[in-house]
């Protein structure tokens, strides 16, 4: 099993928060014009991120779309098959789908791009694309289930039998992540779902189903991302989140610049800026981990060092992905 990494090991070089290079005031310079932007973010998250790009960027108009990955790359496939696709630039859920357009052609390389003080599994290696935040998903639970848990096994113990919910890889981008990466992971690799399932657990929907099931007190266990958990525990719900033991999966909402982009320029510098300093601070005050090892963690999250990511290969993901979901379905009767 590959050893799991600490968030606080997760840098190659720092560099001063308030530092800019010469690659990017030059880029900065030269940013101006129409940026189209295709995005998952949420509509606000995706508003505060466009108000923050141009007010350092002035020259530059941005027009925005925004979906769930899945539709948005439904969206995008039509495009191609018309050969008009829209967008400059991508910003979507996870590095699996980009690793998909990347093998397909569709990406434009920014090779310039500063990544000195990133985790060199957090971006392509050859400049394709490049993850700005750690979305985890890790335990929830509700505050009168019957134990504590934390670690990934406390789930399968007798007393949470048939009080078990997780997000559905048949429907979740996030869950189908968080599948592989666990089954790569954990030493019962396949054999802690076939418990799982053995012990009555409920697969369905997404994120948010599960998340108020768990709240609601439908079942006391749950799967799901970190901020939903943490944002909705600060807002009164009867819920706690656990970093398990093990370790974590993440999405980390991966940017990309299309090879058919109509302002590269715009797009590198859209690219710069998330994963500048002020970028990453950005994304902090949205409620989610940084990919910045040097930015603070949001109120509500333990110390960077308290969480570990376990590894992840996009590639070997995209190359399971379908066995995964044929498996697990007929795994959970799907």
């Amino acid at each position: 099993m590959p050893a799991l990494r600490k968030l606080k090991t997760l840098t190659v070089a720092t560099f001063a928060l308030t530092a800019l290079s010469p690659l990017s005031l030059s880029t900065a310079e030269a940013a101006e014009g129409r940026l189209v932007l295709y995005t998952s973010q949420p509509n606000a998250d995706a508003q505060a991120t466009v108000d923050a790009f141009t007010a350092a960027h002035p020259g530059v108009e941005v027009e925005w779309v925004r979906d769930g990955t899945t539709q948005m790359m439904a969206r995008l496939a039509t495009e191609f098959e018309a050969g008009n696709p829209q967008p400059d630039v991508l910003l979507i859920a996870d590095m699996v789908t980009m690793e998909g357009l990347k093998q397909e052609g569709r990406l434009m390389a920014h090779t310039d791009a500063d990544t000195s003080a990133y985790d060199q599994g957090l971006y392509d290696a050859e400049g394709y694309y490049f993850s700005t935040k750690l979305i985890t998903t890790g335990i929830v639970y509700n505050t009168a289930a019957p134990f504590q848990p934390e670690s990934w096994g406390d789930l399968l113990q007798d007393e949470a039998a048939g009080q078990v919910r997780i997000p559905s890889p048949l429907t979740s981008g996030a869950a189908l992540i968080h599948l592989e990466t666990l089954t790569s992971n954990l030493d019962a690799g396949w054999g802690y779902y076939e418990t799982l399932a053995a012990n009555d657990t409920i697969a369905a929907g997404g994120n948010g189903g599960t998340f108020n099931a768990v709240a609601g007190g439908e079942q006391l266990f749950g799967m799901v991302v970190d901020f939903l958990a943490i944002r909705e525990k600060a807002n009164g719900a009867p819920v706690e989140f656990v970093f398990p033991t093990e370790g974590v999966s993440a999405v980390t909402e991966p940017v990309a610049i299309l090879s058919t982009a109509q302002n590269p320029d715009a797009a590198k510098a859209f690219v710069d800026f998330l994963l500048s300093p002020a970028g990453q601070q950005l994304a902090a005050d949205q409620g989610y981990v940084p990919a910045h090892p040097d930015i603070e963690l949001p109120a509500g999250f333990p110390a960077r060092d308290a969480i570990t990511v376990m590894p992840f290969d996009p590639a070997q993901a995209l190359a399971n992905s379908e066995d995964n979901r044929i498996r697990f379905a007929d795994m959970f009767g799907q």
